[in-house]
């Protein structure tokens, strides 16, 4: 499948997991897959080695651009590059600051893991 590896993530059991970073056909032929409802999302996730979430994510996305696309699309309405362009520019935002507040959430969580695991180890007297 070409993937490349992306980073190593530490799992809870304390082995490590390579994440995958799937190419843009890799991508498209999960999104096809998973919409026209050939796999679930869950067999999707174990058969491209990625997270349920990744295929979440990828479906947000092609939702996000598919409405630029067809907002850009209307008979009797040209938009401009640049407008277009910003469309596309706000849905990326959109989707980023998704993101991001995803990723907030999964830093305190394993911040609050630390500080719980550092709790137990201190001697209490």
């Amino acid at each position: 499948m070409g993937a490349l590896i992306q980073e190593v993530q530490m799992m809870e059991n304390g082995k490590r997991k390579a994440r995958r970073q799937l190419s843009p056909e890799e991508k498209w032929e999960l999104f096809l897959e998973v919409a026209s409802k050939e796999i679930s999302q869950a067999d999707a996730a174990r058969k491209y080695g990625v997270d349920v979430s990744v295929i979440i994510r990828l479906r947000a996305l092609a939702k996000d651009a598919a409405l630029v696309a067809f907002a850009s699309a209307k008979p009797g309405r040209v938009s401009s590059p640049e407008q277009l362009e910003l469309e596309a520019l706000r849905s990326e935002n959109a989707q980023l600051t998704e993101t991001i507040k995803e990723q907030a959430i999964e830093l305190s969580l394993h911040r609050g893991k630390q500080r719980s695991g550092l709790l137990a180890r201190s001697p209490r007297g």
